[in-house]
């Protein structure tokens, strides 16, 4: 069995939930992700133990702003199957779910937000999936050297 931890960024818009609010929750559901690409990485790819870097998208500036840990493997998002959810989603079925999440856990915030600007202006981070042109996945895998890297400078 492959217990070779994985490293991912999530992001999130402070308005919506914050780190703030996963430090107080200490665990949530990331639900309402809708994006196959990044519900197959949780469905798929996500294992409780793999290291999440927080990131605050539409924010002031964006950027990472602390960091997770996944708490569960994928199980079903109940919000597509909840018709007052704005996440419903009526082909799904209990038997055939559509939308799948994990529960991210609270490890850390940052001091200070590693803004985008600051990501995109080494050249270190130039293969980093934030860093592409277009990229606009709320769910994404990050290389160890580039979460390391990013924690540190969090410190």
């Amino acid at each position: 069995m492959n217990k070779k931890r994985n490293y991912w960024l999530m992001k999130s818009e402070p308005n919506t939930y914050s780190i703030d609010d996963l430090k107080q929750d200490k665990v949530t559901a990331w639900d309402g992700v809708r994006n196959y690409q990044a519900r197959n990485f949780m469905r798929d790819d996500m294992k409780k133990g793999d290291l999440v870097l927080f990131y605050h998208s539409n924010a002031k500036p964006p950027g990472v702003v602390g960091v997770g840990e996944v708490s569960s493997k994928s199980y079903p998002d109940p919000t597509q199957f909840d018709e007052n959810s704005q996440y419903f989603d009526a082909k799904a079925t209990r038997d055939k779910p559509r939308w799948f999440l994990v529960d991210i856990k609270y490890k850390k915030k940052f001091k200070e937000v590693i803004s985008l600007e600051y990501i995109k202006s080494l050249k270190k981070f130039s293969d980093m999936e934030l860093t592409k042109k277009g990229s606009r996945l709320s769910v994404q895998p990050v290389k160890k050297h580039h979460f390391d890297a990013l924690v540190k400078k969090g410190r």
